[in-house]
This record gives C-alpha cells, structure tokens and sequence, in this order.
C-alpha cells in the first residue's frame, strides 16, 4: 500500500477536499474544480476561490469490484461523474447508495466521508464523496 501524502501537502489541498473550493476567473467568470492558476477559458491569471454549492447530477457512473490496494475495505462501490450544479464534472465515489438505486440525473449532494486508512501509521484521510440527498 502507498504511503500517505506529506502532511504539508495535503493541508495545502485541504479546502478541495473538504470545502469542494474551486476556481472562478475574474476576468471572464468561468468557474472550474479543481482550482487552477490559469482560466482554461480565457488564460488569464486573476483567479479567486470559489466555493461550490455540493450539489448535482449524476452524469455516468460504475461499480468498482475489484478496487486498488487500499480500498478493499468499500469493495463493491460505485464511482460517478457528478455534474455540479454550477458546471464543472468531478470524478467521486458514492456513498449511502444501494448501486442498483443509482441511476442517470440522480441527484446527489456533497458529503465528507473516509477516504482511506494507512493502518501501520495511524493515518485516515478523509475528503468528498456524494451521496443521495436526504429528504
């Protein structure tokens, strides 16, 4: 199994894990996730944070039967391509879902789940996943 990320990095990337804060160009208002240095729409520089509502569709998905060293733990479990309401795609596991219940539209809403854990350090991390809205 991989060793965990340094602990300096994943703190940088802590707001993309946990607060699903993206990009939005000054310049021509595009937003995109993950945040980026660069606007992929116009190039400019002049980029701020923005913080996405963790809603959306579910655009595409399939059912991980035979998963990477790590996360046997979740096997089966379904990953999608989640449509944010504000436009960007992001690629997540989800959560709190029979896979035979998921379908395409479903709508889904952003939660902090464990990701994974490294037992022989002691180490969880944890960032987003989606799951169906709770009504």
């Amino acid at each position: 199994m991989g060793r965990p990320m340094q602990v300096s990095r994943y703190w940088r990337h802590f707001k993309e894990k946990y607060r699903l804060i993206g990009g939005k160009c000054k310049n021509c208002g595009h937003v995109h996730f993950p945040k980026r240095p660069i606007c992929p729409e116009c190039g400019s520089q002049e980029i701020e944070d923005f913080q996405f509502s963790g809603k959306g569709k579910v655009v595409s998905w399939t059912i991980v039967r035979n998963p990477p060293s790590g996360y046997e733990y979740y096997k089966p479990y379904p990953i999608a391509l989640v449509e944010l309401e504000e436009g960007p795609v992001v690629l997540t596991q989800l959560t709190d879902v029979d896979p035979e219940e998921i379908y395409f539209g479903m709508e889904v809403e952003m939660v902090t789940r464990k990701v994974r854990e490294f037992e022989e350090d002691g180490i969880i991390l944890y960032g987003y996943k989606f799951r169906p809205p709770i009504k």
